[in-house]
């Protein structure tokens, strides 16, 4: 059984080429995704406590995303850029979670859903950032963040399998994908991780 979205359209070439001439604007964006992934694994917990069969996971998930945090900001340290004053919008995510509908259980699985997209996109562009990278700790570093959310994008939809049929996620997982298909080729190229 598949666990995680199959993404509609790669990113475009020239992604990956902005992110290597702004190398040191990426890492803040990265480290911001980080944060953000994190406090989303926890937002689930506190708004679905009642669904304890997938909490340890989410916890376990929020852990690892902060562990990413620190791994990037180690990064960050070592190459003498500073974390941001604040943390930029996320005009990705912003436009994929209008989507959301409004019903408690709808919500849930279009959050969840949402989550596993946004895994699997990080997971391709990591592999992409690894690929470009020259030989060092920075490429290794980056391969094992595209293994990691690899593994991050199939959780959410394995979690959501406890609650609803599969045949309904997979049906709102495909109209979803693509929808961020659309909302990613509509975003102009900047050295971010969306």
């Amino acid at each position: 059984m598949k666990l995680s979205a199959d993404l509609v359209c790669a990113s475009p070439r020239g992604w990956v080429e902005t992110v290597l001439e702004n190398f040191d604007e990426f890492l803040k964006d990265h480290a911001d995704c980080e944060r953000k992934a994190s406090a989303m694994a926890m937002s689930f917990v506190a708004k679905y406590p009642d669904r304890l069969e997938i909490i340890p996971e989410l916890i376990e998930t929020a852990i690892e995303e902060l562990e990413h945090f620190q791994r990037v900001y180690q990064i960050m340290q070592a190459r003498g850029v500073r974390l941001p004053q604040r943390m930029k919008e996320d005009l990705y995510v912003k436009q994929l979670l209008k989507s959301c509908r409004t019903g408690r259980e709808e919500r849930f699985m279009d959050r969840m859903l949402w989550a596993s997209v946004i895994e699997c996109r990080g997971a391709e562009r990591f592999r992409l950032v690894y690929q470009h990278l020259p030989e060092g700790e920075l490429k290794k570093f980056y391969h094992e963040l595209w293994a990691s959310e690899a593994k991050h994008g199939h959780i959410f939809v394995k979690m959501l399998l406890n609650y609803f049929p599969s045949e309904p996620v997979y049906k709102r997982l495909e109209e979803l994908v693509a929808l961020e298909a659309e909302v990613l080729q509509s975003l102009p190229l900047r050295p971010a991780l969306h």
